[in-house]
């Protein structure tokens, strides 16, 4: 089954995650991408039909946000640098939220990204994550 997976690397992290990219082609290729501005045109070089959203700083994190909230991500890979700063912080740390609120599987470094891809669960027709129920929250008397 084709899965839809999200591609997102910090500046520093470009590099490795296109070598990543590279080494796994044949687990990657016949699903569906996303990638933030720079990082899904650094990995169309190697990968084909990835939809670029807007550089994570100019909203693509958050249109990325706005697709796991909507279910349209299976997979977010993100190699994020946990040792610069990034201008747009809040908007990476609201990612990682909802990925984690909608129970998306999410790798934020190369090690987990290759636990994941090879996953008897990765390659599982009929393997779908359980959604958590939010209506005791969306029903709550204010």
């Amino acid at each position: 089954m084709k899965k839809t997976i999200a591609l997102v690397a910090h500046d520093s992290c470009k590099k490795e995650l296109l070598a990543w990219v590279s080494e796994n082609i044949t687990k990657l290729e016949g699903h569906d991408f996303y990638a933030t501005g720079t990082t899904g045109r650094i990995v169309s070089e190697v990968l084909k039909g990835v939809k670029c959203l807007k550089s994570g700083p100019l909203g693509g994190d958050q249109q990325l946000g706005s697709l796991i909230s909507d279910e349209k991500i299976d997979y977010v890979i993100f190699f994020w640098d946990p040792m610069t700063n990034q201008p747009h912080d809040v908007d990476v740390k609201a990612l990682l939220r909802l990925s984690v609120l909608y129970n998306v599987p999410t790798a934020c470094n190369r090690a987990t990204a290759d636990f994941l891809i090879t996953s008897t669960l990765f390659a599982d027709k009929n393997y779908q994550p359980e959604t958590t129920n939010y209506s005791d929250y969306l029903n709550r008397k204010l």
